[in-house]
């Protein structure tokens, strides 16, 4: 077992709630099933493959939010995590890479027709694929990570919760989720979204990640308005214009 799969880190990082999901889009991944919710609505538009937050399920995103995407003209695909809503399994971090490749073959769609999007956590899966997938559509980051060493620090020590060193935890997380390494290999268009007063990741990831991507093609919005976990609401007009515009540039929609 991989440290950073550790039950410590699981139990802090994650949060599933059980939640049933009709007409699921089930993808089968090892040892567990996703349930995720596609939604097709625009034939030959591209698709955005959402990844939320740790404390969120793909239920949270039915109604309204998918409504919202839905009317920018693309179909929406709300990836689901091990053991949250109506999927099977125990969420750790390094399955989140491996599942959300699992899910981008499930979709079988060209990969320039596929705009991933990350909020929160959901943005370790997002630039995982980004890297593997350079030819993708498009990369958002809403709220996201640039440095997990550091987030994991905030919930874990080391030696008392993991029995070693920040250095060996430091390793583990180079070897996985080193983002400049990874979005260095990214050339596609790009966009951050962050709040200025987010409580939780400092906006000054969203501007790490944005500086590390290795395209001309790249944009970051901060918001005035909310903080982590109502950056959404709070600036709902100007969130899905900010989108629309950015899907305008790259997709001509």
């Amino acid at each position: 077992m991989s440290l950073l799969d550790h039950p410590t880190i699981c139990s802090r990082y994650f949060f599933p709630r059980a939640s049933e999901l009709a007409d699921a889009f089930f993808v089968p991944v090892e040892g567990a099933h996703l349930a995720c919710a596609w939604f097709r609505r625009h034939p030959d538009a591209p698709t955005i493959l959402h990844f939320h937050g740790n404390g969120e399920i793909v239920g949270d995103y039915l109604g309204d939010i998918a409504e919202a995407m839905l009317g920018l003209g693309v179909d929406v695909c709300f990836a689901e995590y091990r053991g949250y809503g109506a999927s099977s399994g125990s969420p750790t971090l390094l399955s989140l890479l491996q599942d959300a490749e699992a899910i981008l073959r499930a979709l079988a769609l060209p990969p320039e027709q596929v705009i991933v999007f990350g909020r929160s956590i959901g943005s370790l899966p997002a630039i995982h694929l980004a890297s593997c997938v350079p030819a993708l559509g498009g990369l958002i980051l809403e709220s996201g990570i640039a440095d997990l060493l550091e987030r994991l620090l905030v919930r874990v020590h080391p030696e008392k919760d993991l029995g070693c060193s920040e250095q060996d935890l430091a390793a583990q997380v180079a070897l996985h989720f080193n983002h400049q390494d990874k979005l260095s290999r990214y050339h596609g268009p790009f966009l951050a979204l962050h709040t200025l007063h987010d409580h939780l990741i400092h906006w000054t990831h969203a501007q790490r990640n944005h500086d590390w991507v290795a395209s001309s093609l790249k944009e970051i919005v901060l918001f005035e308005a909310g903080d982590h976990n109502s950056i959404l609401p709070y600036n709902w007009h100007k969130y899905w214009r900010t989108i629309r515009k950015f899907l305008q540039n790259t997709h001509a929609l």
